[in-house]
């Protein structure tokens, strides 16, 4: 993810990751052909899958980002869909051999299933949260090449548990590969995608990357160009007479650049951050106390400082971006940040909203992230919780009486995100109590950027009068205000129509919910339980896109999300017929044992891992999503969520070994499914509450009660699959990898398909799907005796 993130964008890597794990559904296939050729020459297989995952873990990377693929070009080029096939391919290998190894052993020692699946999820677990660390000291390529070398270690104690006679020889292969695989990782680098910004900057002469540092949160890109100084103002007044200071950008993960400013000491070197939509609030009065979250390269720390403010508080979610700032760059910024009046908090925006005491004048959203992937509807798949109708009530209650809060975006055509904006905006003054939410907003924008500004309170004659004033002499246009005529907008940077005046009337007025439906945007505004703000698709629309295709429909395309659709296809596909070509080798299994015959149902077999591979990943994605809000930062949540499901969901698949012993499947599975359901449905009605009472608690408690309350349902999580692998020994042994494969395939679809219901019902539906299909997996268990 972290890699395909830096080379492509993340929604791209997002799907990449999700098909090639399609790679554990082949290997159930492949297994299932094979599988009697296989036994008989388990030991040499068995390691040989593990080599093979080793070494083509980071081989087959290199070999991939080789491949001259643009998502953008899908429609327009035949050539696109070849090389995405053939990506597809290579990353496939790598989880298709660490698959094959673990399901040759779940097969060959069938009598230990639940033991053996028990450690596949503890290690899971453990690996979850150690990517993670290693992340923080390694770069992804780096961290990719260990990983190869984690296989190597793994086939080592292999060769060893298998007490092999040519252990000294497996060996001295290992080393040899190792010091291989070192030395392609030290010859090798990423390859970004030429279209993404931060290589097109690197065209300009004279411009190079002076250094970079990585975390899981992004490879920050430091650029500097000798020849042609940055100058960085998004949206700054064609009127404007002063330009910025030298600068130094700053890409995450080669785009959403953000800029850190040289600092002179003269404060009309910064004359230009008064010529940008941002600087409004500060014309219509003097705020004292300002809040800025998403601090970026100090840009909005400057403007507030520039205007004189007495407090600046400051939010940033990496802290290798803070370090910049107050080390690295200290004297470079002038030390903009060793001052009493400036505070860089590191947090996640939402949180420190949250926890925080104080009251401010100001607070600010800064712009920080990419037109280019925003313009491209890249970041469809980006669940934010910034902007959101809770976050902005949030946001609300922590100004002072008269105070401002100012929501700068770009400006993108047609207009989409600040409509979108602007209906958060009023349901989120409606749920304060405000009767007539016209009265507190604002909009106005320049040839690039607009800022929405919404008050506690009414805003007054002359504070409209003040903006006026302020947007004639940047030419800025004031396209709502509480008095605003047709004739006062769209007079500067002209549209076609006054878009985002009629736009905003109709939200205000009582055509609002016909305005949404006739729109070709989709502009409900995003909730805490639907946080996708830069989901904008309609299929209502696509047969114009199509239409349109080459004759400049482009910016009607959300591409993101019609590639999380086009995998959810391709992911569908390839299950039905990795999970069909088996039946094709092989008549219905009947095994006979003493007293007992047991027909095998392949449909209940199919059903049963089915539902159960789709259900567990619903359950853990929407928890994670879940607790990012209660643990206030994404890495937290990620890390600790998904390490508590996976560990605790290994400890009940161990447990459910005495189970299986006993032949006690059938109720095991049933009490298992019914603790998940209960637990489940507790979950969706007391949860929140649950939080909301525990929100400024300490971390270390909310660490704690996270744990707390995944742990059981986790623990009966872990049950189902292995007690039905384990029956299926019993019975139908040759089954084993066919149903592994079918689990397999289930988790692919299950990752793109619990996004796709998220956005479109949020995620406590997804939750309350996923109680279902535990219910259908239960009630299809695939062996029933005659």
């Amino acid at each position: 993810m972290r890699l395909f993130s830096i080379i492509q964008w993340h929604h791209f890597a997002y799907m990449i990751i999700s098909l090639a794990l399609l790679g554990f559904g082949a290997s159930g296939t492949f297994i299932s052909i094979f599988q009697d050729s296989f036994s008989k020459r388990f030991s040499f297989v068995f390691l040989a899958n593990i080599v093979l995952f080793s070494v083509s873990s980071i081989s087959c990377f290199l070999l991939a980002q080789s491949i001259p693929f643009n998502p953008d070009e899908i429609l327009w080029d035949d050539q696109q869909p070849l090389r995405l096939l053939g990506i597809y391919l290579l990353l496939s290998l790598p989880f298709f051999f660490a698959a094959n190894a673990i399901a040759l052993a779940l097969t060959y020692f069938h009598q230990h299933v639940a033991r053996l699946y028990a450690f596949d999820l503890l290690g899971a677990g453990v690996g979850s949260l150690g990517i993670i660390l290693l992340l923080f000291v390694a770069m992804p390529l780096q961290a990719l090449f260990i990983v190869g070398c984690t296989g190597l270690a793994a086939l080592a104690l292999a060769a060893w548990e298998l007490k092999l006679q040519q252990r000294n020889k497996i060996y001295m292969l290992l080393l040899l590969i190792g010091i291989a695989m070192s030395a392609l990782q030290h010859n090798s680098e990423l390859r970004l995608s030429p279209y993404k910004e931060l290589v097109q900057m690197l065209r300009i002469q004279g411009t190079e990357i002076i250094s970079e540092h990585s975390s899981p949160l992004g490879q920050l890109s430091i650029v500097q160009s000798h020849t042609i100084p940055l100058r960085h103002a998004p949206g700054l007044s064609l009127n404007a007479n002063n330009e910025p200071p030298e600068q130094i950008g700053v890409f995450t993960d080669g785009g959403g650049m953000t800029a850190i400013t040289r600092g002179t000491g003269k404060p009309a070197d910064y004359a230009y951050l008064d010529q940008i939509t941002s600087a409004a609030p500060y014309h219509l009065s003097r705020p004292e106390r300002v809040l800025v979250l998403g601090a970026g390269g100090g840009s909005s720390i400057l403007q507030a400082k520039y205007h004189e403010a007495q407090q600046i508080d400051a939010v940033e979610l990496n802290p290798q971006l803070i370090k910049l700032l107050r080390e690295d760059y200290a004297d470079f910024t002038g030390h903009l940040l060793n001052t009493d009046t400036i505070q860089l908090y590191q947090g996640e925006a939402r949180g420190f909203i949250s926890e925080t005491g104080k009251h401010y004048d100001l607070i600010e959203i800064a712009l920080l992230d990419s037109f280019a992937a925003s313009s491209g509807g890249l970041y469809a798949l980006n669940e934010s919780y910034l902007y959101t109708v809770e976050a902005l009530q949030d946001m609300l209650e922590k100004l002072r009486p008269d105070g401002y809060l100012a929501i700068t975006r770009w400006i993108k055509l047609p207009p989409r995100d600040n409509l979108k904006l602007f209906a958060t905006a009023v349901d989120a003054l409606k749920n304060t109590g405000t009767d007539n939410p016209g009265q507190q907003l604002m909009f106005l924008r320049s040839w690039q950027t607009g800022t929405l500004l919404i008050k506690k309170s009414p805003f007054t004659a002359d504070e409209i009068e003040a903006l006026k004033v302020f947007c004639d002499a940047r030419s800025f246009d004031l396209d709502w205000h509480p008095d605003v005529t047709l004739d006062e907008t769209n007079r500067f940077n002209q549209l076609a129509e006054s878009y985002f005046f009629q736009a905003a009337k109709a939200i205000l007025g009582n055509e609002r919910n016909d305005f949404f439906e006739r729109y070709k945007f989709a502009l409900e505004p995003a909730t805490d339980n639907r946080p996708y703000f830069f989901h904008f698709f309609k299929w209502s629309v696509l047969p114009e896109i199509i239409s349109l295709r080459n004759s400049g429909g482009l910016p009607l395309l959300e591409g993101g999300y019609l590639i999380l659709v086009a995998t959810l296809i391709q992911a569908l596909v390839a299950s039905v017929v990795l999970i069909l070509l088996p039946l094709f080798f092989a008549a219905k299994t009947t095994v006979s044992a003493p007293l007992v015959t047991a027909t095998v149902s392949k449909k209940q077999i199919a059903i049963y891992f089915s539902a159960i591979g789709l259900a567990f990943l619903f359950i853990e994605i929407a928890f994670i999503q879940k607790f990012i809000l209660f643990l206030h930062h994404p890495l937290y949540a990620v890390a600790l969520v998904l390490t508590a499901f996976l560990v605790f969901a290994g400890l009940g698949s161990g447990f459910s070994q005495r189970f299986a012993q006993s032949k006690l499947h059938h109720r095991a599975i049933t009490l298992s499914v019914a603790g998940i359901v209960v637990l489940g449905l507790l979950y969706m009605l007391f949860l929140q509450s649950i939080f909301t009472a525990n929100l400024a608690a300490t971390m270390s408690y909310k660490i704690f009660l996270t744990i707390a309350l995944i742990a059981p349902l986790a623990f009966c999580m872990g049950m189902p699959f292995p007690l039905a692998l384990a029956k299926l020994g019993v019975l139908a042994r040759d089954m084993i990898p066919w149903a592994w494969g079918i689990n397999g395939c289930a988790s692919v679809v299950s990752a793109v398909l619990a996004t796709l219901l998220a956005i479109s019902f949020g995620f406590n539906a997804v939750i309350a799907f996923a109680l279902l299909l535990y219910s259908l997996a239960w009630a299809s268990f695939p062996a029933q005796h005659q």
